[in-house]
C-alpha cells in the first residue's frame, strides 16, 4: 500500500515516460502512472510501495475522484505528443485544483531535407491532393485511420500499426485489406524500413513528428536514400504551462513537491 503522502501523477504511454518512471522509482517518490492499456504496463517497473500503475482512460467525469482518491500533488505529463485530450484534461485539472504541472516532451527533430513535406494538420493532408494516385505508407497509429477511409478509392493505401486487437480492428474498419496491413512493434531498423517500402513499391510515406524516439530519423534517412517523399504531420499546438525535454529537470520537479 502507499503511504499517506501525496503522489506524482505521471501520464504515461511513451518510452520517455518509462524512463521517467524508473528514475522516479529510484528516488522512491510516491507516484501513480496512468496508461490506457494493459499492454502498456509492461513498459514500467513493477508496482511497489511507491509506484502504482492505473489502467484506463480518464475523462472529465472521473478526474475529480482520481485526483482526490490518489492524493495527487503534482502532474508530470509525458503522454504522446499527439494525445492532446489527456494533456488538455491534465492542464485543466492543474488549474482547477491548483496542482503544479510540467509537460515532458521528446525533442523535435531539427534537421530538414528536400524529401520532407511538413503539414500543420490531418485536415490539411486529407483535403489536399497529396495522396492522389500514390502508393502510400501510413505510420500514424490506429486512431487516425478512419479519416483515410474515403481515400481508399483514390490512392493505394498501406498501413503499419502495432500488433494489437484494437489497431487491427481500426485498420479493417477503415477498409484496409489484410494484404495492405503490417502489424509490428517498433523500433524498426533502417534495413527493415527500407525493405518494407521497396516490397510495397511505396511512393509516399505519411508519419507524425515523433522525434528520434518515434522513428522519425529512420524514416527521413530511408526516404532520402530511396528518393521517396515523406509527409510529416506536425504536432498539435498546446499552450503548456511549463515544458521541458530534460530528464533532470523533470525529476527535480518531482522532488520539489
Amino acid at each position: 500500500m502507499f503511504t499517506s503522502c501525496g503522489k506524482i501523477w505521471l501520464i504515461g504511454g511513451t518510452s520517455e515516460s518509462a524512463t521517467l518512471a524508473k528514475a522516479i522509482a529510484s528516488e522512491q517518490i510516491p507516484c501513480i502512472i496512468s496508461v490506457t492499456t494493459d499492454t502498456a504496463k509492461t513498459l514500467y517497473p513493477p508496482e511497489s510501495s511507491h509506484l502504482k500503475i492505473w489502467v484506463g482512460k480518464l475523462d472529465n467525469h472521473q478526474i475529480s475522484a482520481f485526483i482526490q482518491q490518489e492524493n495527487i500533488i503534482a502532474i508530470l505529463d509525458a503522454s504522446h505528443p499527439y494525445a492532446v485530450e489527456i494533456s488538455k484534461l491534465a492542464i485543466a485539472t492543474s488549474t482547477e485544483y491548483h496542482i503544479p504541472y510540467l509537460r515532458y516532451e521528446r525533442p523535435r527533430y531539427q534537421t530538414e531535407d528536400s524529401q520532407t513535406i511538413h503539414l500543420d494538420s490531418f485536415e490539411t493532408l486529407l483535403t489536399g491532393d497529396y495522396l492522389a494516385q500514390q502508393r502510400v505508407m501510413l505510420t500514424l497509429g490506429y486512431r487516425n485511420l478512419a479519416r483515410f477511409k474515403s481515400w481508399q478509392e483514390r490512392s493505394t493505401l498501406f498501413v503499419r500499426i502495432l500488433p494489437s486487437e484494437v489497431s487491427l480492428k481500426a485498420a479493417l474498419d477503415a477498409d484496409f485489406t489484410p494484404d495492405r496491413i503490417i502489424a509490428i512493434r517498433p523500433p524498426i531498423s533502417p534495413e527493415l524500413e527500407k525493405a518494407l517500402w521497396k516490397q510495397w513499391n511505396i511512393s509516399l510515406v505519411v508519419t507524425k513528428a515523433s522525434g528520434v524516439a518515434g522513428g522519425e530519423e529512420t524514416k527521413r534517412k530511408v526516404a532520402s536514400e530511396l528518393g521517396i517523399s515523406l509527409i510529416i504531420v506536425d504536432r498539435p499546438q498546446l499552450n503548456y504551462p511549463q515544458q521541458t525535454s530534460d530528464l533532470d529537470t523533470a525529476i527535480q520537479f518531482c522532488l520539489n513537491q
